[in-house]
């Protein structure tokens, strides 16, 4: 498995004929990201919440590739509403199965609004099982104990974190929940993409390979993580 870093919280995981999207904000909405919608054709679109710098590129992505979305039954149900027809709309809990895996939709801690304003409630982590591997995408967050109790239930591999503070926990409440995670790899995200979520991801892993079990690998983006 391939796990692009397309910049911000947006990542591809891919092997062979699946190629599977997370959160699409990509160039120019993007300001990190290199390459832009019409140079990706996800199978599968999964999506932690409504926020711009989540779905800018959402809409017009699924309507041209026709790829399966899985999303929050509030934000599914306003994907509905805007055409686009392949959807799964799983809540807290939920668990959807395709030939190269599942994805699980976990809590998250954080606020909701569409692109046109409107106000959902709900944001998501992503448990994703691919190909045998266990990938969880934490969402935009901040540390929660119950970080601990989804990692228990379903042993992560490669967690995908974020460390930007003010929007999402910052580098130094990461550290406690890479450890409470206890995933082997900590791939860091949603930082440096806008001035207020700027930090330092080289002091980030120094304090994770120190006081836990993780080993951090830090992707630029349009850089690629092999399993």
């Amino acid at each position: 498995m391939d796990i692009n870093f397309i910049g911000h919280a947006t990542f591809e995981l891919s092997d062979g004929d699946s190629r599977v999207l997370i959160d699409p904000f990509l160039a120019p909405n993007n300001p990190a990201a290199k390459v832009s919608a019409d140079d990706v054709d996800p199978t599968h679109i999964l999506v932690t919440h409504g926020h711009a710098d989540h779905v800018a590129d959402l809409v017009p992505l699924a309507k041209r590739t026709g790829a399966q979305c899985v999303a929050l039954v509030e934000l599914a149900n306003w994907l509905d509403e805007q055409g686009v027809e392949n959807v799964s709309d799983p809540n807290y809990g939920g668990t959807v199965e395709f030939d190269w895996g599942w994805v699980k939709m976990v809590q998250a801690f954080h606020t909701g609004t569409l692109p046109d304003g409107t106000v959902v409630g709900g944001q998501a982590g992503l448990v994703i099982n691919f190909g045998g591997t266990t990938v969880y995408h934490l969402g935009d967050t901040c540390l929660f104990g119950d970080l601990k109790l989804i990692a228990e239930r379903t042993p992560v591999d490669i967690a995908l974190m974020p460390i930007g503070g003010h929007y999402t926990m910052d580098r130094h409440d990461a550290v406690v929940a890479a450890d409470f995670v206890g995933a082997g790899t900590v791939i860091p995200m949603h930082y440096n993409t806008f001035p207020p979520i700027e930090t330092d991801a080289e002091a980030f892993k120094a304090d994770v390979e120190s006081k836990t079990s993780s080993q951090v690998v830090i992707l630029e983006p349009g850089e690629t993580h092999s399993t």
